[in-house]
């Protein structure tokens, strides 16, 4: 079974994590299971002020969310694979555009901000913003048995936690994000300035971004999209 990890920091950034390991349960338990480890290990900067802006179940729920479109993301890359024809922009619109649909969709759904971030970015958008998101880019590339951890929210966002969680290349990634020489034509003429080039199967392709205010800002947010 693959064995993922958990990390929550009450250390800086440049140093080793504390990480929370667990088998990855099945779908159905995860939330549970993940509420109970929170529950029974608050990170340090989350419970500095006695508890989490955020209810564990909700940080449970973010987690499976996040899992179930790692999980499509893989689905529809692997599309890719044995292929001998060349990407187009159609195949990024079939392959690529439906999980960052996915993730506005779950973020219009539960109040939360959520985005990809890549320090090697084809599209400038997911260049990191700020100082917390370029650490966490940096602490995953330095370990790659994270697969996500929390922080708290930074001063701009408000009262609330991020949710980082690390997206790796896959074999059938290498089609569009392989070497430099090698990008489609598409990719080339679309992106002048594409930095996503010249990985291997395992790398840190980057990760997915999930703002969870508290909940009176949830329900605000959500309420003004109705």
């Amino acid at each position: 079974m693959a064995r993922s990890h958990l990390a929550s920091r009450g250390q800086q950034l440049g140093s080793r994590p504390r990480l929370l390991p667990w088998k990855r349960p099945i779908r159905a338990l995860l939330g549970a299971v993940l509420t109970l480890l929170l529950s029974l290990h608050p990170s340090p900067a989350l419970a500095a002020s006695g508890e989490a802006p955020v209810d564990p179940p909700v940080l449970a729920r973010a987690v499976d969310q996040m899992e179930q479109l790692d999980r499509m993301r893989i689905s529809l890359a692997s599309s890719l694979e044995g292929s001998s024809e060349e990407p187009t922009m159609d195949t990024m619109r079939e392959v690529c555009l439906p999980v960052g649909k996915r993730a506005m969709a779950i973020g219009k759904e539960n109040g939360w901000t959520v985005r990809q971030v890549a320090s090697k970015y084809r599209n400038p958008d997911h260049a990191p913003a700020g100082t917390q998101e370029t650490g966490v880019m940096d602490l995953f590339s330095r370990h790659p048995e994270i697969t996500g951890l929390w922080e708290p929210a930074t001063a701009e966002q408000g009262a609330g936690v991020n949710y980082y969680r690390r997206i790796d290349v896959q074999a059938s990634c290498l089609a569009c994000h392989g070497s430099r020489d090698s990008r489609p034509a598409f990719v080339k003429e679309k992106y002048p300035n594409d930095r996503a080039f010249n990985f291997q199967p395992g790398d840190l392709r980057g990760m997915v971004a999930v703002f969870i205010p508290e909940v009176q800002a949830a329900l605000a947010a959500q309420a003004s999209d109705t």
